[in-house]
């Protein structure tokens, strides 16, 4: 039995239409460190895409930790993985993110400060990428 949540991954339209404008107006910013941009490029279209996201603030200084809230089979997501790898903007930079791989909310919990250790790995999200630069 598929649900609506098998057959389409992502929010829903009404959230990205609400907090797309702002996200896009501080991701990347060097003053908003909790968002960056991912680059990607369309795996079937070819198109060029630049997706805000909230970046798991991770005690290593080589990855970045990417929660997936809607869960792996979300289109940047497997954009990202087919292409093996991205372009993140984070802190004001432009970092070459490379070797993508989805995780669980034990390991990403590993890898994320401890702070954030307790609620990545509480399971809310069903899925994590980790991408290293």
């Amino acid at each position: 039995m598929t649900t609506t949540q098998d057959k389409k991954a992502g929010p829903p339209r009404w959230l990205v239409k609400g907090v797309a404008p702002v996200a896009k107006a501080v991701a990347g910013r060097r003053w908003f460190p909790l968002w960056g941009v991912v680059h990607h490029v369309g795996r079937r279209s070819g198109i060029r895409y630049s997706v805000p996201v909230a970046l798991v603030p991770v005690a290593r200084d080589d990855v970045f930790l990417i929660g997936l809230p809607w869960g792996a089979r979300t289109n940047w997501a497997q954009n990202v993985l087919g292409a093996g790898g991205a372009r993140v903007t984070w802190k004001g930079q432009d970092w070459s993110a490379t070797a993508p791989r989805l995780v669980g909310a034990q390991e990403a919990a590993t890898l994320a400060k401890p702070v954030m250790r307790r609620l990545v790995g509480s399971g809310r999200f069903p899925a994590f990428i980790v991408l290293a630069h």
